[in-house]
């Protein structure tokens, strides 16, 4: 019993290290925004939405283009680097990851959603 516990409690502090980690490393290359400060700057940037094909044609922020995270090694090129960059998805996890591939690459005026499409309550366009 207690073995399994410990097995347990390991396991949760590797991924509480691991996200602290992801975070710092997101913290370097990026500015997390709230709603406000999302949609006044988007007007002078690139909204990228993250999430798949689907969820963006069932809604999206109005201006934004639809680049699925799970095709973003292919076509990250395709966001210029001498504007700024919105990135958001359903929560933040595939903007953080998203960003830190955006820094590595060069970019660096990169601002992620806080709370994500979920909670956003600006324009939107199905």
């Amino acid at each position: 019993m207690i073995p399994s516990m410990l097995l347990i409690v390991v396991i949760l502090l590797a991924i509480l290290i691991y996200n602290s980690i992801t975070r710092m490393r997101a913290n370097r290359v990026a500015t997390f925004v709230d709603e406000d400060e999302f949609k006044q700057g988007s007007h002078r940037g690139q909204i990228v939405d993250l999430r798949e094909n689907r969820d963006f044609e069932s809604g999206h922020i109005l201006g934004a283009r639809s680049i699925p995270y799970s095709t973003i090694k292919m076509f990250y090129k395709n966001i210029r680097k001498d504007m700024p960059v919105y990135l958001y998805d359903q929560g933040k996890t595939l903007s953080i990851k998203t960003a830190i591939l955006l820094g590595k690459n060069g970019y660096k005026d990169i601002y992620i959603l806080k709370s994500g499409f979920r909670n956003w309550d600006g324009k939107t366009k199905k």
